[in-house]
């Protein structure tokens, strides 16, 4: 697990997905009718939100602070009674229940490093789908020219003003490693104050391994499961070869 998932305050202030992802994923939950299974919830920038709607929601996490966070959130948010918070690893979990929906939103997926990861995620994903239930992620699309552009060099990935006019910058450095098809980030996370000075400098690392969409396919049929649907953006576009995220649908076989 990447130690960058300690600083959950700062994860809930830079980390805000793709657009529309949370509609879109709001909208699946409530079509489900049941109950959902939402796999690397961190700190329920999903979940919370679909518990909101009613639904019975069960979150999985690796992070023990993504989790307090969303324990928080959860309360705040008046909805503690309509989400289970469990520290788990989506490679084997094994739960005494099936979903009609599981979710693993915002990429998350990419965090499992190798194949045999990955197919002991979809086996035990494929295990909790009730019968008609759906499984649904999204990953970004690779693109060379992207990985050319961005392959060691320091990135400003935005700024973002803090409650006590404090400003947060956050920057990637990221390394490629095409062979294994990973993605090696170093984050940094600086905090200035009003008066220009730097308050805090945070570094921390992650590792995705990215997936090329037919690979996905694969991956999928393999464990049983197949894409019943797939969109280019979260407003339900058609796949095609602009797209730079891809969702998906799928179902047991």
């Amino acid at each position: 697990m990447s130690d960058m998932y300690q600083w959950a305050d700062y994860y809930d202030l830079t980390q805000r997905g793709v657009e529309g992802d949370v509609d879109f994923y709001r909208e699946m939950a409530k079509n489900a009718g049941s109950k959902v299974l939402d796999l690397a919830c961190g700190t329920g920038r999903i979940s919370i939100p679909v518990a909101q709607d009613g639904v019975d929601v069960t979150g999985i996490d690796l992070s023990s602070e993504m989790l307090e966070r969303a324990k928080a959130k959860a309360e705040e948010s008046g909805v503690a009674d309509k989400l289970k918070l469990l520290q788990g690893d989506m490679r084997n979990f094994s739960l005494d229940e099936t979903f009609s929906l599981i979710m693993i939103p915002f990429r998350s997926f990419l965090h499992l490093m190798h194949i045999h990861e990955q197919m002991k995620a979809l086996t035990a994903i494929r295990k909790h789908l009730a019968p008609g239930g759906k499984f649904v992620m999204n990953v970004f699309v690779p693109k060379i020219s992207h990985f050319a552009e961005e392959s060691e060099k320091m990135s400003l990935r935005g700024t973002y003003r803090l409650e006590n006019g404090d400003e947060l910058a956050m920057w990637d450095y990221t390394r490629y490693d095409h062979f294994q098809q990973w993605s090696e980030v170093t984050r940094i996370y600086e905090r200035t104050n009003p008066a220009g000075l730097v308050t805090e400098r945070l570094k921390g690392r992650f590792t995705l391994r990215y997936i090329f969409p037919a690979e996905l396919h694969h991956l999928l049929r393999l464990n049983g499961l197949k894409v019943v649907e797939r969109y280019g953006n979260f407003a339900r576009a058609p796949f095609d070869a602009s797209s730079t995220e891809l969702i998906i649908v799928a179902q047991a076989v």
